[in-house]
């Protein structure tokens, strides 16, 4: 029962906000919890809601650009004012309200009256609320005008009825109990609507026109008087009542009977702020109120979040207040400080969704005016921590993350966002930062996929469905002005389930490569997961952009992760998906490729190039027309870009010689070493310069060569390719090695791994996981990874882990790796955020993100202005190099101060000479050396200063042993004092200058010095600032130096770059480019940064001359170029050797260098990876005259690296050895087979078992000599010969035996043959543990049974079975060591079989025929062989599958005994027929007419009688000709018989049977006599003789007599009746002896005649015959 009740509520000042209704107090989450959940009751809702708080009405706070001190003021007194008027005014509506409630009926209908009303926006403070009649008329009550003011009517207390709704307040599909309460709540939500559309239930309160003092009174009187009035026509509200409880209740069955049409989807809508919460700034010890207002059906649940964390006011009492209150939502703080400082949001959730809407609260803390005319000042002047943004001076930015994304688990299909808040300060208002996120480095886009979203505060990464390609490292950068900040998490995705239990996983990151006119070439990714069995292949599918129709481009499975698909058509575009299949099934469809279009990159450039026009229905053509034709020539540059198993790809470039039309292609191939050209693609031309080709035999080699043609003519074939075999040309890789883990957090492991060798196309690498001793293994990855390292997130804390590792490229997965050692899960010391590896992959690239803690960037850029300074023209200008930016750049100052002290410090290098390289020395003197060079500034301080400069051209024949820096201060243009910056002098061309003034400008000037004393000074320097560098990339590289120089290489080393940036050095990109080549030809010399200071640098051109410069590199960026190596000339002088590697007779590997241009003072100086050797432990150098050694003492992985021999006092002679893991094992090989030579051996130790089950143990080595002996070794220990082992050596063939006479439990375990030949050795080991033992010990034990079971009667062959020739089934054995007396019986399911033949065994075979085998005969057959000598027996199962089988195989002899059909015509039709041997029920017959199978009528029927099978069509028609099948099908196969029933044949047959049908109508239709003629008739002379014959015919027959042949005709005596055309009459009234004879009845119609004859025998009496010769007696007596 629903119903209403009307309550009055007062409306507060502005000021104050309205909250949500009570009953939402308690509402609970649209969650599944809620199902289970009662809600209260409204009275009780109510009643709890009164003891929490008051009603409040919504209002707004202002807020000025007064000061804090009157703001706070005014506040104060305002308060105090409205303090007791407030109190008074929510004390009167409390008790009005628990007055007015004594109906609950009523209670609920305005409740859910004030529902719909508030949930619609209906709580505008500025709407005049009607009067409610309280007579509850459905009549509308017109609001009262009224002439206060605007300002007047905010501030007027009013008080208005307030509908409330009671009820379930969840009425969707899925969330409620039953479906009666889903129909009525549905029915409930339409009364409430159409209850408030007539505006029914509305009233208006009473305005007051009174001031402010006064209000409070006249609210109390006026509110007493309606209580009256309502309580006075209280029972008129009774009547009111039952009228609308009538109408709800109607209203509810109609609703009921019309809900089948409602679609509850249209009565819900996801929550709507009305009124969005607004950001606040308020002063210390202040409160803070916000407000919100939010629509939603069902009401939505508001919760208050502050940074993302729910506020509890439990855990913080007396802090938040939280009010709910009609739809209005307050969230106040209480004596606000500066930590609630945050960002607040306003989250509304009911089962339509969630929104949320956030406001911001600022909390300042007053500490006095700040002096704003320091902002005009000048950079001068301006504090340090302050810096020129693009909107005027603001303080240095900082930016954190707040409520950041961790490491995200999703699975393929699901949604998934990534988020955090990101705090700046300060905040300047229309200065956006700059947000970019970022995936494994690479910048993310926004696609159909993927969508950032920037709120102003919040940045979120929403991905709209996930896909295994959007697992990676996830990084967001924010950059406001100069400096960034950015923070990383990794995103694992997981593989969708799949449909088929057991299926693989989808492939992953489908690419369209190579696309052409009607070819593009797709590669993918292959999964993680392969499902129950390893995966066949992949199927590609196409579609076409704009439909949805999908088409499979191959038949068979690829394995191959390229394949190229044909037959496009050009100016369309596709996209497409990949499937893997396994013997499972086929598992689900990757994400589609981008959309590609099949068209001539040439003519793709070109509408790229240029805009296009819409299309005007013309063809414009850009060429003029050809006159004629002109035959292309032959394409060029055929090469074959791939080869696999599946297809080899052709690729050619089109003929310069093809005139102004399109020309197509023809290929052709031909077997290797043969000219016999074949064309591949006949009938379809390819329009593309690539051609897949298939169905190409495996192994085979081929040559392939292309044709052009156009309408001109086909042209002259192109060279053809070199001979191609087809096969997979690239490799599986190997599995990877030596797989570490090593702990990271409680839920992950960082997993290492050696990478596998000699691996090309490398995709990446697939980590799997397992629970020690679970025996399930889960992916950790599901998209590939590069590198050796990554992080396993996801783990179960506290667990054993082992892992292991799988390389991937296109060719296929690699094996597994070895299990890892087993892992605890649990974080190291130190452990948290991401680990290092998860970044690895991407610091190979310039620039890219890989700090995931993060960290401000930035550089501010001190200028000076040019005329502020006056500085001293330095002798010497620096090479030109670009400014990084972030750097701070060097001032150049003015002409006006310049000292004139040491000149240039060196000049220009002969032609083809390099700075370096200095003249040969006359005379051996020593000189000091020249001045150093080309000082510059490697970092700087704000009170130190770090230089570098370049050691002196001319180092005056010895060694220089240290330099020393002066420097002075220049002040406004003018220079002071020379002062000394180090007493002792510095060995290094780097020098820190400390204890400088900070924002002082200096030179400086650097002198060398060697045993002959200090050098002059170099060339002043430029003018330096000494200031704090804030640049976020690294400095530049100095000491730059090459060595090892030749003909096409060189070695180029430097030393780091002093100042590091904010980051350490990543790496260094090497340049280089001829000397006479301009700025803007620089060329890089690696494309990745390299982490070692020394580069080999190849590809130089004999006799150019190069220079070189070095850049840094660190998580910022690259740094300012160092300067310039050079020149160089590139080339090999005379007499240059090379560092040679040797490995003696002990094994001792050295590297030798001889040099034949030494001085006397000519030192060798070994490095490695051009670091001094000289303390190394794991080396040993000796030099002895022009000759050095450097031995390995125990050569390892330690000593992998580039190791040098410089040569000191010469022009550079250098040479250099790389030992990598290649060449290491090469050596160690070399290496022991020196040092300990070993016996090589043809096979390793192997086992057999013999006849009587022996166990023969053997080897064989390739050579022995006489003095050769063996040690047999069983489990480490050693065994001798005696009775259990017998052991033997041929040392002729190399043979080595031992024989076991059998194999016990205790024989278990690992044999050894030790071979020592001399100084060789050599060993060979089985094991034979577990299964493999077991295995062959149960073997032997079966052959040494056989042996004992072949002493007496046995089977050489078991019981087997055949099928002969004529369809019979002969069972048969072969039998072994029988004699006369041996005996066989046989048997069927233990009953013997009497046998009528006896067996012979002189063959050995023993037979059991069965004829005509059947069902009948499946059974266990037995045959036993028997004599004094014992006994042996076989059996031989023709049961269920073996019965199948055997019959199976009988219908198939049966099948093929069928002879060829053959035609025979009946009276009926014609019948097709075919004889078998014999004709079994299981062999299933089967008959089809061109192609059709059958269907069996009364017209057409088939069978078999005795042998034969027929086909019988009764009634033929044309329609019956054609081709005629007999399928016989056995249960495997089908053999078929055909018989063609056309042209002759059929008009032959039908002739036939027409005839034959004719002739069986005559035999039917013509004259016969049926029946009731006798064949002898006897009768009495005198007697009536009457006979009846029936005939029949058709026509009816004629009827004739006859008598003795001739023809009887009726007369009285004999009457000839034929009546009824059916019978005929014959009768005779009195027979006498003249009707004896032979009578006949013909009867005959147009088909024929027939004759039926019977004979007619009249005799005389006795009596009458004795009479008869008595009276002649008497008479010739009276004669006489």
């Amino acid at each position: 029962m629903w119903g209403f009740a009307y309550f009055r509520v007062v409306s507060l000042p502005q000021g104050h906000m309205m909250s949500l209704p009570f009953y939402q107090k308690s509402h609970q989450h649209y969650d599944l919890s809620y199902r289970n959940k009662d809600l209260r009751t409204t009275m009780s809702q109510y009643q709890q809601a009164k003891k929490r708080s008051a009603i409040y009405t919504h209002g707004s706070t202002a807020y000025s650009s007064r000061s804090s001190a009157a703001h706070r003021q005014e506040s104060a007194s305002s308060s105090q004012v409205s303090a007791s008027s407030y109190q008074q005014q929510a004390s009167q509506a409390y008790s009005l309200g628990a007055t007015q409630h004594s109906s609950s009926e009523v209670s609920r209908k305005a409740a859910s009256a004030y529902d719909y009303g508030y949930s619609h926006g209906l709580t505008d403070s500025s709407l005049l609320l009607e009067d409610y009649s309280s007579k509850l008329s459905p009549k509308t009550k017109r609001a009262k005008h009224s002439l206060l003011s605007g300002e007047e009517k905010e501030n007027l207390a009013s008080d208005y009825m307030v509908p409330i709704f009671s009820g379930r307040q969840v009425h969707v599909s899925g969330i409620t109990d039953t479906e009666e309460e889903r129909i009525k709540e549905a029915a409930a939500y339409i009364a409430q609507r159409n209850l408030l559309t007539s505006e029914e239930g509305r009233m208006t309160s009473k305005q007051s026109t009174t001031s402010k003092q006064s209000k409070v009174s006249t609210q109390a009187k006026s509110t007493l008087q309606q209580e009256e009035t309502f309580e006075k026509k209280s029972r008129k509200v009774a009547i009111r009542e039952k009228a609308e409880q009538l109408s709800l209740r109607k209203t509810l069955e109609e609703t009921q009977t019309y809900h089948g049409k409602l679609n509850e989807d249209h009565l819900l809508h996801a929550p709507e702020f009305i009124i969005k919460p607004r950001s606040h700034t308020v002063w210390e010890k202040e409160n803070a109120k916000i407000h919100c207002s939010v629509a939603g059906w069902p009401e939505p649940r508001l919760t208050w979040y502050k940074n993302q964390v729910p506020i509890n006011v439990h855990a913080n009492p007396g802090k938040y207040t939280i009010e709910s209150r009609y739809g209005m939502h307050t969230l106040e703080i209480n004596n606000c400080d500066f930590e609630d400082t945050a960002q607040y949001r306003a989250s509304a959730m009911n089962v339509k969704g969630e929104l949320s809407a956030y406001a911001s609260i600022v909390v300042k803390r007053y500490k006095g005016e700040l002096d704003e005319t320091r902002f005009h000042a000048g950079a001068s002047s301006m504090p340090l921590s302050f810096a020129v943004t693009p909107y005027g001076y603001a303080s240095k930015f900082e930016i954190h993350f707040d409520d950041k994304f961790d490491v995200s688990f999703g699975r393929e299909g699901e949604t998934m966002s990534l988020g955090c808040r990101v705090v700046i300060t300060p905040e300047i208002k229309h200065f956006q930062p700059e947000v970019q996120w970022y995936r494994n480095g690479e910048p993310v886009s926004p696609s159909k996929w993927v969508q950032p979203h920037w709120s102003g505060d919040r940045a979120t990464l929403t991905f709209s469905h996930l896909n295994k390609e959007d697992e990676g490292l996830y990084s967001i950068r924010v950059r406001m002005g100069d400096y960034y900040e950015q923070y990383s998490a990794y995103v694992f995705v997981r593989d969708a389930d799949a449909e088929i239990e057991g299926a693989p996983a989808a492939p992953l990151d489908v690419v369209c490569l190579d696309a052409n006119k009607d070819y593009i070439i797709i590669s993918w990714k292959q999964p993680a997961v392969e499902g129950g069995s390893p995966i066949l292949g992949y199927f590609i599918d196409k579609c076409e952009v704009g439909t949805d129709c999908w088409s499979q481009c191959n038949d068979t499975p690829v394995k191959f992760a390229r394949f190229p698909v044909t037959g496009l058509i050009e100016g369309r575009s596709y996209i497409f998906r990949v499937r893997a299949v396994n013997k499972t099934g086929i598992g689900l469809p990757s994400r589609v490729s981008e959309p590609v279009a099949a068209l001539d990159p040439a003519e793709k450039a070109r509408l790229k190039s240029r805009p296009s026009a819409p299309w005007t229905g013309q063809i414009i053509v850009t060429e003029e027309e050809p006159t004629e034709g002109i035959v292309p020539g032959p394409p060029t540059d055929l090469s074959v870009t791939e080869a696999t198993q599946s297809y080899v790809v052709l690729s050619w470039k089109p003929p310069g010689q093809r005139g102004h039309e399109g020309i197509m292609y023809f290929v052709e191939k031909c077997d290797a070493g043969t000219e016999n050209w074949q064309r591949v693609n006949t009938e379809l031309p390819v329009k593309s310069p690539r051609f897949a080709l298939f169905d190409l035999a495996e192994g085979k080699s081929y040559r392939f060569r292309v044709r052009c043609s156009n309408s001109a003519g086909v042209g002259e074939p192109s060279e053809p390719t070199e001979v191609t075999v087809v096969g997979d040309k690239l490799d599986i890789p190997k599995a990877p090695g030596k797989i570490i883990p090593s702990r990271n957090t409680d839920t992950s492991v960082v997993v290492s791994w050696e990478e596998s060798k000699d691996v090309t196309e490398l995709v990446g690498y697939y980590i799997e996981s397992s629970v020690v001793g679970s025996g399930k293994w889960e992916p950790c990855n599901n998209n590939p990874v590069k590198g050796s390292r990554f992080t396993c997130h996801g783990l179960a804390t506290g667990q054993n882990y082992i892992f292991r590792v799988r390389a991937v490229n296109a060719a296929g997965l690699s094996d597994y790796s070895q299990d890892s050692e087993a892992i605890e899960v649990k974080a190291a010391i130190g452990g948290g955020g991401v680990s290092p590896d998860v970044c690895s992959q991407l610091t190979d690239v310039p620039g890219r993100l890989t700090d995931s803690r993060g960290g401000v960037h930035g550089a501010s850029m001190p200028t000076l202005q040019k005329d502020a300074l006056l500085s001293s023209k330095p002798n010497k200008p620096p090479p030109s190099r670009p400014s990084s930016p972030g750097h701070p750049e060097v001032n150049k100052v003015s002409e006006t101060v310049q000292e004139e002290l040491t000149p240039p410090p060196q000049e220009a290098a002969p032609k083809g000479q390099s700075k370096s390289e200095s003249p040969k020395k006359k005379k051996d003197l020593v000189a000091a050396p020249s001045p150093p060079y080309d000082i510059a500034c490697l970092e700087s301080f704000r009170d130190s200063m770090v230089l570098g400069w370049k050691q002196p051209v001319k180092t005056g024949g010895a060694e220089i042993t240290g330099y020393y820096v002066n420097y002075r201060e220049v002040t406004d243009g003018v220079p002071g004092k020379w002062r000394e910056a180090n007493i002792k002098a510095v060995s290094d061309a780097a020098y820190k200058i400390s204890e400088l003034k900070e924002n002082m400008v200096y030179q400086f000037q650097v002198a060398a010095m060697n045993i002959a004393g200090l050098g002059a000074p170099s060339a002043v320097s430029e003018c330096f600032k000494c200031e704090e560098w804030t640049i976020a990339v690294p400095g530049p590289p100095h000491s730059l130096k090459y060595s090892e120089v030749r003909k096409n290489s060189l070695v180029l080393q430097w030393k780091p770059p002093v100042y590091s940036g904010r980051t350490p050095v990543t790496g260094y990109f090497v340049d280089l480019k001829e000397t006479s080549a301009k700025d803007d030809q620089w060329r890089g010399l690696n494309k990745a940064a390299i982490q070692n200071k020394y580069l080999k640098v190849e590809g130089l051109k004999e006799g150019i001359s190069y220079v070189f410069r070095v850049r840094a590199i660190n998580q910022a960026g690259v740094g300012k170029p160092s300067d310039l190596a050079g020149p160089v000339v590139a080339e090999t002088r005379p007499g240059t050797k090379e560092v040679v590697v040797n490995v003696d007779d002990d094994g001792v590997i050295s590297l030798n260098f001889e040099c034949d241009q030494m001085t006397p003072k000519s030192e060798f100086t070994w490095s490695k990876d051009y670091v001094p050797t000289e303390d190394s432990a794991r080396l040993e150098v000796e030099s002895k005259g022009n000759k050095t050694k450097l031995t390995f003492k125990d050569l390892g992985s330690d000593d992998l690296g580039l190791y040098s021999c410089d040569v000191t006092d010469t022009d550079g002679i250098a040479s250099s050895y790389l030992i990598d893991e290649a060449e290491l094992k090469r050596l160690l090989a070399l290496s022991h087979e020196h040092k300990f030579p070993t016996v090589p051996s043809k096979s390793e130790l192997a086992v057999e078992i013999l006849e009587k089950g022996e166990v023969r143990f053997w080897m064989q080595a390739e050579k022995l000599s006489s003095n050769a002996k063996v040690n047999y070794i069983f489990n480490e220990k050693e065994i001798f010969e005696g009775p259990k082992y017998k052991m033997h050596i041929d040392r002729n063939t190399g043979i080595i035996e031992m024989f076991m006479e059998k194999l016990q439990d205790e024989d278990e375990g690992t044999y050894t043959f030790q071979i020592q030949d001399g100084k060789a050795t050599g060993h060979s080991t089985l094991v034979l543990i577990g299964d493999v033992y077991k295995k062959l010990q149960k073997e032997a034990e079966f052959q040494r049974q056989e042996w004992i079971r072949k002493q007496g009667p046995h089977f050489a062959e078991y019981l087997s079975w055949e099928v002969t020739g004529e369809c019979n089934v002969l069972l048969k054995c072969k039998v072994a060591n029988i004699k006369k007396e041996t005996h066989i019986v046989w048997y069927k399911d233990e009953r013997e079989i009497s046998v009528d033949e006896k067996h012979d065994f002189k063959d050995g075979i023993c037979t059991l025929l069965i004829t005509e085998f059947s069902k009948k005969d499946a059974g266990f057959y037995e045959v036993i062989l028997k004599d004094d000598r014992g006994k042996d027996k076989s059996r031989l199962k023709l049961v269920d599958e073996a019965f199948k089988e055997l019959m199976s195989e009988v219908c198939r002899k049966i099948a093929l005994s069928a002879t060829d059909l053959k035609i025979q015509s009946t009276a009926e039709g014609i019948r097709l027929y075919s004889f078998v041997t014999y004709y079994l029920d299981d062999l299933k017959v089967n008959w089809s007419h061109n192609g059709t199978d059958i269907k069996f009528t009364d017209r057409v029927k088939s069978g078999a009688t005795g042998e034969q099978i027929w086909l019988q069509i009764n009634e033929p028609t044309p329609n019956d000709k054609g081709k005629y099948i007999m399928e016989l099908f056995d249960g495997k196969t089908g053999h078929q018989k055909a018989v063609d029933l056309s042209g002759q044949a059929f008009d032959e047959a039908f002739a036939e049977f027409q005839r034959l049908k004719q002739a069986a109508i005559a035999e039917k239709n013509r004259a016969r006599v049926l029946g009731g003629l006798p064949d002898v008739v006897t009768i009495q002379e005198g007697k009536a003789l009457n006979l009846t014959c029936n005939v029949w015919g058709d026509p009816t027959p004629e009827v004739s007599w006859l008598k003795n042949e001739k023809p009887l005709v009726s007369d009285e005596h004999c009457s000839l009746r034929f009546e009824s055309g059916k019978t005929a009459f014959f009768t005779i009234s009195g027979v006498s002896t003249a009707d004896s004879g032979k009578y006949g009845l013909v009867v005959k119609n147009k088909y024929g005649s027939e004759t039926s004859d019977f004979t007619v025998s009249v005799f005389i009496p006795e009596e009458e015959a004795r009479k008869a010769p008595a009276e002649p007696q008497k008479g010739n007596k009276k004669s006489k």
